[in-house]
């Protein structure tokens, strides 16, 4: 366990999305299905900007799944779509030498169905490749509460390490001192984390008196 007190850094981790596809994201009822949208993008914002390297693996594509993300797609656009039929992304061999290739054990993981694909991928990559797992469960969804509820415990029971979206985004900054880094967080933040991006707008702008992010038309008012 010792291993897992280590912090996630944008130079000991790796992030995988599992099956960001409409057609598992139908099923999700574990939470908002948008709000899950975003999540994932907004994960894969948080990697482009620390250069986390990221695998992107999909199942059924053309016959069942459809296809990723646009939005994902969009923010990571050279890369690879490791396509498969096994519902365990760990039975694929592109899939482990995928992984294998970018050296780094700590797997942070976002994924759909949290108690399918991505249970079954956890458990054998850690006893299997020795992976440790960040389950990253708010950009991941079950078809219940209680599937999503139950799946995480039982990857909890096995070592896996639950965490949230933007948990990962500030544990790979870590420190605002960073400043090579520090405006495209803040621009995450703004852009995906709701009333804290929020509160980063209003306090850029009306305390700080930084200018608004986005160029709008002349205010007029109001009329006595």
């Amino acid at each position: 366990m010792s291993n897992y007190l280590d912090l996630l850094t944008p130079q000991n981790s790796q992030l995988l999305f599992i099956d960001q596809q409409p057609q598992m994201a139908f099923g999700v009822q574990s939470m908002d299905r948008q709000t899950l949208k975003n999540n994932v993008v907004a994960l894969a914002k948080a990697a482009k900007v620390f250069k986390v390297p990221t695998t992107i693996t999909t199942v059924e594509t053309e016959s069942f799944s459809g296809h990723t993300y646009p939005e994902l797609l969009a923010v990571l656009p050279q890369h690879k779509i490791l396509e498969r039929t096994s519902m365990n992304s760990w039975d694929e061999r592109n899939v482990r030498d995928a992984l294998a290739a970018i050296g780094r054990k700590k797997v942070v993981v976002s994924g759909l169905w949290t108690e399918v694909c991505n249970l079954m991928f956890a458990l054998d990559a850690m006893r299997e490749g020795k992976y440790e797992i960040y389950m990253v469960a708010d950009a991941s969804g079950g078809t219940s509460v209680d599937a999503h509820k139950y799946a995480m415990d039982r990857m909890v029971q096995a070592g896996v390490v639950p965490m949230t979206w933007q948990q990962v985004l500030l544990e790979w900054q870590r420190d605002w001192a960073r400043k090579d880094t520090y405006d495209a967080t803040i621009g995450v933040v703004q852009e995906h984390s709701g009333a804290y991006g929020m509160g980063v707008d209003y306090a850029y702008t009306l305390v700080h008196k930084a200018p608004e992010r986005v160029k709008h038309g002349e205010r007029i008012g109001p009329a006595k």
